[in-house]
């Protein structure tokens, strides 16, 4: 197994400022919108975007969310090993407002579904849009596409995309993983 960095803390840290700057000019004073990191790897995305829209940016309404999709997957029974569901954290209504899903890396899509499915238990958005660190271009198996990214990303075959962040492994990089 080898691997390479794609992003290094400072290539991350450029890339949430600009997605941070394309969420106030998409959605200006946030008072119609809310972001929902999808669970489990979203969270720390959306905590660090609504940290820099809210400290650096001073944005004064912003409303953040975590939804957990565990059971609203496809594939959920078909993994031989117990799942672990995460723990939703959504304490506003969506009801007609602008939604923001905040993923770390968007692959096949199947993520994106289930969260689709899983966020009408909350009400019925306006509209949803998707953020993602990384875009995975050449793996999509349904039609969906983000509407802001970090950066694409050409993985084939057998190579993997793994974010690590330093609220969970200590540092700030995107590795590109070759089994």
């Amino acid at each position: 197994m080898s691997q390479r960095v794609l992003l290094n803390a400072t290539e991350i840290n450029i890339i949430l400022h600009r997605l941070a700057c394309q969420l106030i000019e998409n959605h200006n004073d946030f008072l119609d919108t809310v972001l929902i990191g999808i669970q489990p790897r979203g969270k720390f995305l959306a905590n660090r975007l609504a940290e820099i829209l809210t400290k650096e940016y001073k944005v004064k309404n912003l409303q953040l969310g975590h939804l957990d999709i565990t059971f609203y997957r496809d594939d959920f029974r078909r993994s031989d090993k117990p799942l672990e569901a995460n723990k939703t954290e959504i304490n506003f209504v969506v009801e007609d407002k602008k939604v923001v899903f905040i993923d770390d890396v968007l692959y096949t899509g199947r993520s994106i579904r289930a969260a689709l499915t899983a966020i009408q238990s909350f009400g019925r958005p306006a509209e949803i849009e998707l953020l993602t660190l990384i875009d995975r271009r050449f793996s999509r198996h349904l039609p969906i596409q983000p509407d802001y990214r970090g950066r694409q990303v050409d993985a084939i075959n057998n190579e993997k995309v793994k974010v690590h962040w330093k609220e969970n492994e200590e540092e700030d990089t995107v590795y590109l993983i070759n089994n």
